[in-house]
């Protein structure tokens, strides 16, 4: 049985400041991978003051454990935006890495460069190589973030 880990807004705010004292401050903007890393991005980019925030819309969740056998983009910065600029990934977890791969593999081709930043590393779960270059926490839960919707508490 998966243990759920549902979080508090004060949890979040913890961890974003975990997050915020491991960042530097040489980036030209930030690539807020959504939905997930919408409010750690705004909450980072208020602590830094940064306001060149860039989206790249990807959906791979379907549901709760389920998802499309490639991540979909529905948006993604044009290179112009990107090539030989520095950017903050940001999301809300690394779980199977599948996600950020996908966003990686855009901005290796498009000449970025780049490091990551997720609240939660589940290194077990992870189904590609590499890391997160900074990251809040590690766990193997089921986390629950406070702007999901809620579910059934007995559903899987």
């Amino acid at each position: 049985m998966t243990i759920k880990h549902v979080l508090s807004w004060d949890e979040i705010q913890s961890l974003v400041e975990i997050i915020n004292e491991q960042l530097h401050n040489d980036y030209d903007a930030l690539l807020v991978v959504t939905r997930g890393g919408m409010i750690p991005a705004c909450l980072i980019s208020q602590r830094r003051n940064w306001r060149n925030i860039l989206v790249a819309a990807v959906q791979f969740y379907t549901g709760i454990g389920t998802t499309r056998e490639i991540p979909t983009f529905l948006q993604f910065p044009s290179d112009p935006l990107i090539v030989g600029k520095k950017l903050l990934v940001i999301d809300d977890i690394w779980d199977s890495g599948r996600t950020i791969a996908a966003v990686k593999q855009r901005l290796d081709t498009a000449g970025a460069n780049y490091e990551v930043a997720v609240l939660h590393f589940k290194p077990g779960s992870s189904k590609v190589e590499g890391r997160p270059d900074f990251y809040a926490a590690e766990t193997d839960q089921w986390i629950v973030y406070p702007w999901e919707p809620p579910t059934d508490p007995d559903a899987e």
